[in-house]
């Protein structure tokens, strides 16, 4: 029997979500000092994370758009999108999510239905044994 080393594949994905946020807030903190546009685009590359990491994170969003709402506020009369432009915008990621969370949600079902094939052989293989 195999010793269950699970909890160390959870403290590095804990480390690398942790990683991952540190490099988002400093991405922000860069791009604000710099007097950049900030966006979740901009954030992300800058991050090395995707925009999906940053959407799942809400208070790495919230304070984008805040910092985005303060720049916005500063150049007031510059550059502002139209509603429409922002719809559709929105629209876009609201597809995208969607269509990933399609995605996701066939690659958890093939998984559970292998995770089931497995057992079924470990418990044939057990019953075997004895």
């Amino acid at each position: 029997m195999l010793a269950d080393n699970s909890h160390h594949l959870l403290a590095a994905a804990k480390r690398r979500h942790n990683d991952a946020q540190q490099r988002a807030r400093e991405a922000i903190r860069l791009a604000a000092a710099r007097g950049e546009a900030v966006t979740p685009t901009a954030v992300a590359t800058r991050a090395g994370v995707s925009r999906a990491f940053l959407y799942a994170n809400p208070e790495l969003i919230e304070a984008i758009h805040e910092l985005r709402d303060r720049n916005r506020g500063a150049h007031a009369t510059a550059g502002h999108k139209s509603t429409s432009e922002t719809s559709t915008s929105l629209q876009r990621r609201l597809e995208a999510v969607t269509q990933r969370n399609k995605e996701l949600r066939s690659e958890n079902h093939d998984l559970r239905q292998r995770l089931e094939i497995a057992y079924g052989q470990l418990r044939a293989q057990d019953q075997g044994a004895k």
